[in-house]
């Protein structure tokens, strides 16, 4: 009996010494993960500031007008509001765009784009405003905002020098005519509420429809008055009715949302206006 009891207690020490040895394991475990988290002198959130996360983290989703620039929609093939010398974007819209970004102490950035793709943009938060000769319209300030007027355009109509339209109101006559448009321009706009959209056809580009008057495949191009003029120069047997399409305002448009930016441009045109500068641009473009 005296040599089974001592195997029994010596069993329980052992069992004992091992339960013993697990326990203070797990408490040495817990004190390390406890001292990674709330220990000072180890300085793991001191080395944690050294690298700056948070910082990075601000820096990566820093928007355009925190970073200094500002970015502008246009579509660089309305001359001469828009369009490229080299690859540089240069005529009225791009240097009163500059004049703007620079009352408001920011670097201009231009991004080209498909015109009916300019508003999307807007909307989205991909630029920060449109401005391409746009007009306002009823129907684009559903979607967004305008600015003040800082330009007026005048849609013409284009024509073969032998054509049987020499009035716009020919168009309104008994006679079907298909009519050439830029996509999403007032142009096509105005075109597919007054003739049928069916009667319309869309171009991504202006020089695009003119080139289809020039083949023959429409009979007439609705464009601004000014790039209607450089479009003319350079396609030989083409005119410009006297009479014209519409009159209209040219407007930068700006999210719905971003009324603190609209604000902004509204001072900057009216002090550009004020100083002649808007004026002066326009003068330099247009004799």
């Amino acid at each position: 009996m005296k040599k089974i009891l001592a195997i029994m207690l010596a069993v329980l020490m052992v069992f004992a010494i091992c339960s013993c040895g697990k326990k203070e394991e797990t408490q040495t475990n817990g004190d390390t993960n406890e001292t990674v988290v709330d220990n000072n002198d180890a300085q793991p959130a001191d080395d944690g500031e050294d690298a700056q996360p948070a910082d990075d983290g601000d820096d990566a989703g820093e928007t355009d007008e925190e970073s200094g620039t500002l970015v502008m929609a246009t579509n660089a093939f309305f001359k001469p509001y828009e369009y490229y010398e080299g690859e540089e974007i240069v005529g009225i819209d791009a240097e009163i765009a500059a004049e703007i970004a620079k009352k408001l102490g920011k670097e201009l950035v231009i991004e080209d784009m498909e015109f009916s793709s300019i508003i999307t943009a807007v909307q989205e938060g991909s630029v920060d405003f449109g401005m391409a000769g746009m007009t306002v319209t009823d129907e684009r300030k559903e979607s967004v905002n305008f600015s003040s007027s800082y330009a007026n355009g005048v849609q013409s109509i284009i024509v073969k020098e032998d054509s049987p339209i020499t009035t716009v109101d020919d168009l309104f006559g008994d006679a079907v005519y298909k009519i050439g448009v830029q996509l999403g321009t007032t142009g096509d706009i105005y075109a597919s509420d007054d003739f049928g959209a069916e009667n319309v056809i869309q171009y991504s580009k202006g020089n695009e429809a003119v080139l289809a008057l020039v083949g023959g495949s429409i009979d007439c191009v609705i464009i601004d008055n000014e790039p209607a003029k450089a479009l003319v120069a350079e396609n030989e047997g083409l005119k410009i009715l006297e009479t014209s399409y519409a009159d209209e305002d040219y407007a930068i448009c700006v999210a719905k949302e971003n009324t603190e930016l609209l604000d902004q441009i509204n001072v900057a045109i009216d002090e550009l206006t004020a100083e002649g500068v808007i004026d002066a641009i326009v003068a330099k473009y247009i004799k």
